[in-house]
């Protein structure tokens, strides 16, 4: 992500540390609060372990994973550690309870999502998707600026609640499918447990295998659109 917005340089370190800045604090902001919710809920379940571990806490130190830290301001995605939960200790049992816990964090993020998308439904800020460089940038004001900000805090918090309501391990998806479905159904979703990684990795690796024409982003850029429109009131597409 740093990269994207490297030419910014040439017109004004401002404008860089803006859109920069815009992106990865938003992203920060989804994953700390993301993490804090699964370790909350699970609290709130009679699970304690997280409270010991310092995780039930805000402070975005507690909840970041060096590598996801890395890859956050490498190329604009990155994820916190896993919220440390004992599942045997929830008050309604380890299936339902680590499908609760695991619903918190896309939850979280749609909450995120619609508060910050509240100035902009209004009129009051005007929406600036972060991943279109303005040409007339240069003239922005503040309102324009922390419009940008809270525009990126929507999308990028949309598109982590979708990500991961994917239905394949270790997201939180998984874990809700595991949880709600049928016996019969829920043991065969969690027999896929150990491909998990496997096919999140061919789903990472879905441009290249298709030459570009399919990609992650492409295929939930329908829901981040829609829910997008839903909390800002501003029709067209999140990307450009």
């Amino acid at each position: 992500m740093i990269f994207a917005y490297a030419d910014l340089l040439r017109v004004s370190l401002t404008l860089f540390l803006v859109f920069f800045g815009s992106v990865v604090g938003a992203l920060l902001i989804g994953i700390t609060i993301h993490e804090f919710s699964h370790c909350l809920v699970a609290y709130l379940l009679g699970d304690r372990t997280a409270k010991n571990l310092g995780r039930l806490t805000l402070n975005p130190k507690a909840h970041l994973d060096p590598i996801g830290t890395v890859l956050l301001f490498l190329v604009g995605f990155g994820f916190g550690k896993p919220a440390p939960v004992n599942p045997y200790r929830l008050s309604t049992g380890p299936k339902t309870g680590m499908a609760l816990v695991a619903v918190a964090g896309p939850l979280s993020n749609l909450v995120i999502a619609g508060v910050a998308g509240l100035p902009i439904h209004a009129g009051i800020l005007p929406w600036h998707t972060p991943f279109v460089v303005y040409n007339s940038a240069s003239y922005w004001g503040a309102s324009d600026y922390l419009g940008l900000f809270l525009s990126a805090t929507v999308i990028f918090n949309i598109v982590l609640a979708i990500f991961n309501l994917i239905p394949v391990a270790p997201l939180d998806g998984f874990r809700i499918a595991v949880g709600i479905l049928p016996h019969d159904l829920s043991e065969a979703v969690a027999s896929l447990e150990q491909y998990g990684m496997a096919i999140l990795l061919l789903l990472f690796l879905l441009p290249l295998m298709s030459g570009g024409s399919v990609g992650i982003l492409q295929v939930m850029s329908p829901a981040i659109n829609r829910l997008a429109g839903a909390f800002t009131g501003v029709s067209g597409g999140v990307f450009g």
